[in-house]
């Protein structure tokens, strides 16, 4: 697609640059030229053709609207010539507004560059594309004429397109059709070879470069170098791979904020399980030792120790039933013998009939 170009070019540099360098050259229209850096379909381009009803040796610089009204439309209707400011070179031998256009009105436009923009989501970058040298590009076109309600002819022409190169496939599918030497713009212009396969091609050289814009040309009313200065991008708008994987390192953050959810969860339903299977072991533990705990509220109590605490508390209670068991007398002697603290109790309760040495002694 080509929807703007820079023509700045004089009247006088235009068939040097479609390579006409010899022969008569005749000139319509050309105070309708206006040198612009943002021309548009509906703007007034010097186009180069052969004279009509000739041997071909004659030339014409023909000064014609951009945007190709066919000769069939009504007079009353108002012309739009955004509506073919472009044709597809695959298929301008099928239809109608093209085919007869093909044998005697073929054309050739010089400009110094066009532009075409980089469409990241809303955004919409452009770009300038021209040749490394400063060359004008000439590109292939078709023309026509229409008169209208008031009798007045109207010349317009449509540039032709085909697929993009392979250098600038990333930004946009389709470029203009550019004839890059005098042969392939002698053969377009004369119409000898009925098969265009070896000219209306995509444009593969590397001199043709590019480089970013001001958006502010994409109003048809900017004009001016401007339009052409390079500007600088941003390391994010300049980066496309990283912005391509951007929305991956989303998804990865989602997924990563999903596992840890997950994780919690697991580690919750872990903790729960833990506590669940030390009870049992605790409950087991408690049927299988008999522990000897009188009241219920006790024996709930000791379901919340640990296991290893159980066990060491069965343990030394076995050692004391053994060594009681073992040490008789030890017992009998306790129960006979009080504490200090019960045998000074004894002496100032009058209730404890037991004698005492002290007591015996008193007597005698």
């Amino acid at each position: 697609m080509c929807g703007r170009a820079r023509c700045t070019l004089r009247p006088d540099d235009v068939p040097r640059a479609c390579h006409i360098n010899h022969g008569p050259l005749r000139t319509v229209q050309m105070d309708r030229y206006r040198p612009s850096y943002n021309v548009s379909p509906g703007f007034n381009l010097p186009v180069v053709r052969r004279e009509e009803c000739t041997d071909g040796r004659g030339t014409v610089l023909h000064c014609m609207k951009w945007g190709l009204i066919p000769s069939f439309t009504k007079k009353t209707e108002k012309p739009d010539h955004y509506r073919m400011f472009n044709a597809r070179s695959e298929s301008i031998t099928e239809k109608a507004s093209f085919r007869r256009l093909i044998p005697n009105s073929r054309c050739v436009v010089a400009v110094e560059g066009f532009y075409e923009w980089k469409k990241d989501g809303s955004k919409k970058q452009p770009y300038y594309i021209h040749l490394k040298d400063g060359r004008p590009l000439v590109f292939a076109a078709l023309y026509d004429s229409w008169k209208d309600s008031e009798g007045e002819v109207l010349y317009t022409f449509t540039i032709l397109t085909t697929s993009s190169s392979s250098a600038l496939q990333w930004l946009h599918d389709r470029m203009p059709v550019i004839l890059g030497n005098e042969k392939s713009t002698e053969a377009w212009l004369n119409g000898n070879s009925p098969r265009f396969d070896s000219i209306l091609r995509p444009y593969e050289e590397s001199d043709l470069v590019w480089y970013p814009v001001t958006p502010a040309m994409g109003k048809a009313s900017f004009d001016g170098p401007e339009c052409v200065k390079e500007i600088q991008l941003k390391p994010e708008e300049k980066n496309k791979i990283l912005k391509f994987f951007n929305p991956k390192s989303v998804g990865s953050n989602k997924e990563q904020g999903s596992n840890e959810e997950v994780k919690g969860s697991f580690d919750e339903s872990s903790k729960a399980n833990l506590q669940k299977k030390l009870k049992e072991e605790l409950e087991s533990a408690d049927d299988r030792d008999q522990l000897p705990f009188g009241d219920n509220d006790t024996k709930s109590n000791v379901n919340l120790l640990p296991h290893a605490a159980v066990t060491k508390c069965q343990n030394k209670r076995d050692y004391e039933e053994f060594s009681a068991d073992s040490k008789p007398s030890t017992n009998k002697i306790d129960e006979l013998q009080p504490s200090p603290r019960k045998r000074k109790g004894s002496l100032t309760t009058t209730d404890d009939k037991q004698s005492t040495l002290l007591s015996y002694f008193g007597k005698r």
